[in-house]
């Protein structure tokens, strides 16, 4: 039987039996898992290993890749942007990077452009994995292109797309890529243990992902789902390549704790907030989870609800309040914050889920924590 490690409030037990469950029925290899309630943490564990040879045990500062639960992060790189009063979700886009305003894309506005409705979910020009690290030519290649959908009118999930045109916001507007905007105003001042472009220093750290043998295809059928998946078609075990680590990837190359996910949400509220003050105002926190766009997405072909960068709950994925928002990440990983509940979760792990939406793993830690408020 696994050894579960740190600490639990007994309110909080049934989540703990439940992280237990995950790996009595063989379904982690190592992760993470951190529930903050209203400013205190009530649920910090892990356990496992950090590979799958069994030689490294995992640790609470262990770090994962967290695939699209990064965006998450850079959303709220943004918001700390709109309550500095450098940008507002109503801005166009081409106000701060004026190339981007090329083929009738001058009247989109940060909202739109990160709830996935600038229709830039992939690129047309042949794309390899090596074209992605570069940061500079991919933003550049987006800003040129024609969309492929007209903007504004549905959304079309932006999976590695959407990173590069956060952090170009916060490259215009702060002079930093957003991997150092992350450090200098999150990772340093709170304590957040999370890195978008990861520092050799911290390679020690890592727990390398192991492939979901029977991992649902990242494509589809229409022209746009395979120009968002496959060009590049990326290979779940990219992360674990030192290139991959190095480049700042703000849609899908995140690497953090889950007691990191949690507190970076936790920090949106005062509510839940470790000392009780927020990191933003109530009312950017409220522009961040407001609804954008709802409707079936064009790449995901699932009913969405976008917030600006962040998605709002549906399938029950965080909880039963439809207010509650957050990301998930491609194999498993999530965090996420209902402010009414005075809830934040983190999760991360090394074992892929082959489930594109609704993790097993994931929705069972979720009803677990709820079921204990």
């Amino acid at each position: 039987m696994t050894t579960i490690h740190g600490t639990c409030a007994p309110a909080f037990e049934r989540a703990r039996d439940q992280f237990a469950d995950n790996f009595q029925n063989d379904l982690e290899i190592g992760a993470s898992f951190c529930v903050i309630h209203k400013g205190k943490t009530v649920v910090d564990l892990w356990a496992g290993d950090a590979d799958e040879t069994g030689a490294t045990p995992w640790a609470h500062n262990t770090l994962a890749n967290v695939w699209s639960t990064t965006k998450g992060v850079s959303a709220i790189c943004i918001a700390l942007l709109v309550d500095r009063g450098l940008l507002s979700y109503d801005d166009t886009v081409a106000t701060h990077w004026p190339e981007f305003a090329a083929h009738g894309k001058g009247g989109i506005t940060v909202a739109q452009m990160l709830s996935h409705q600038a229709g830039l979910s992939g690129l047309r020009e042949p794309t390899t994995l090596e074209d992605c690290y570069d940061h500079d030519l991919m933003a550049q290649r987006l800003a040129a292109q024609e969309p492929l959908w007209e903007p504004t009118t549905r959304s079309g999930y932006h999976a590695f797309t959407y990173g590069y045109l956060a952090a170009e916001l916060v490259k215009r507007i702060t002079g930093k890529t957003i991997g150092k905007f992350l450090r200098d105003e999150l990772g340093t001042p709170h304590g957040i243990d999370f890195f978008i472009g990861l520092p050799i220093s911290e390679e020690p750290r890592v727990a390398p992902l192991s492939e979901a043998t029977d991992m649902q295809p990242l494509s589809g059928t229409t022209e746009i789902q395979n120009l968002t998946f496959a060009n590049p078609a990326i290979g779940q075990l990219a992360p674990n390549d030192r290139a991959w680590r190095a480049a700042e990837l703000p849609a899908a190359g995140g690497f953090g704790s889950a007691s990191a996910l949690a507190k970076l949400y936790a920090l949106l509220d005062d509510a839940t907030a470790p000392d009780g003050k927020a990191i933003i105002s109530r009312a950017t926190m409220d522009a961040l989870r407001t609804t954008r766009i709802q409707n079936e997405d064009l790449i995901l072909g699932v009913p969405v609800r976008w917030g600006s960068g962040m998605a709002m709950n549906g399938f029950e994925m965080y909880g039963p309040n439809d207010q509650a928002f957050g990301h998930t990440g491609w194999g498993g990983s999530f965090g996420c914050l209902d402010p009414e509940a005075g809830i934040a979760i983190g999760y991360v792990m090394n074992r892929m889920g082959a489930a594109v939406v609704g993790d097993p793993r994931s929705m069972g830690l979720v009803a677990a924590v709820f079921a204990c408020v």
